[in-house]
């Protein structure tokens, strides 16, 4: 079991660290936001995580990728909020560009919607599902019990997603005194929200 733990833990952080969506969405959260709400939305992430982790476990996602109905509307729902999320951040760096200087573009994210984003974010994307299913058995040691293999193995990926989102969280923070100018701010709301539109159209086109 322990060699099957350090073999997935190591496929597990090579994925982590891999830059996208969770990465962007914390390190705009933090920038717009501060740190702790950064932090709240790798909670967010880890959660959604863990929460498809264990509909694996379960074998829920073994359903939802048998049927093809279920998957296309988790999919055109996740890719409609990856949508709702680029659209808004460029709206706001709009109504930004309009105010004063001392305007930011972005108002300051309560810490239960920067869960729910990060949450929600994850919980969308019937992909990260679909990686739980096909990765977790593959590391599953002969005759060991299979829901207790995938929750702990989930444990190992949800820790070491919160550990690598602490570091991204720590990085922004400590560079927000020059992120949170209003001109770079507004670039990096424009940055993320195109995207967020692209993550969001990849997923909607995606077969």
């Amino acid at each position: 079991m322990l060699a099957a733990c350090l073999a997935f833990a190591l496929v597990a952080a090579l994925i982590t660290i891999t830059p996208g969506l969770d990465t962007m969405l914390v390190v705009r959260t933090t920038v717009t936001s501060g740190r702790r709400t950064g932090l709240l939305t790798a909670a967010g992430v880890a959660s959604g995580c863990l929460a498809w982790a264990m509909a694996s476990a379960a074998g829920l996602t073994a359903l939802l990728a048998a049927s093809r109905i279920a998957f296309d509307v988790l999919r055109v729902a996740g890719a409609c909020y990856l949508l709702w999320l680029g659209a808004q951040a460029l709206w706001r760096t709009r109504r930004g560009g309009s105010a004063g200087p001392e305007e930011t573009p972005d108002a300051a994210l309560g810490g239960l919607a920067a869960w729910r984003t990060g949450f929600v974010t994850n919980a969308l994307n019937p992909k990260v599902g679909v990686f739980y299913m096909s990765l977790l058995p593959q590391f599953y040691p002969q005759g060991a019990p299979v829901f207790g293999t995938s929750a702990l193995f989930a444990a190992i990926h949800v820790t070491e997603s919160l550990l690598w989102l602490s570091v991204v969280v720590g990085a922004a923070g400590a560079a927000r005194r020059v992120l949170s100018r209003p001109a770079v701010k507004r670039r990096l709301q424009q940055v993320t929200g195109i995207a967020f539109i692209g993550f969001g159209l990849r997923l909607a086109t995606e077969r």
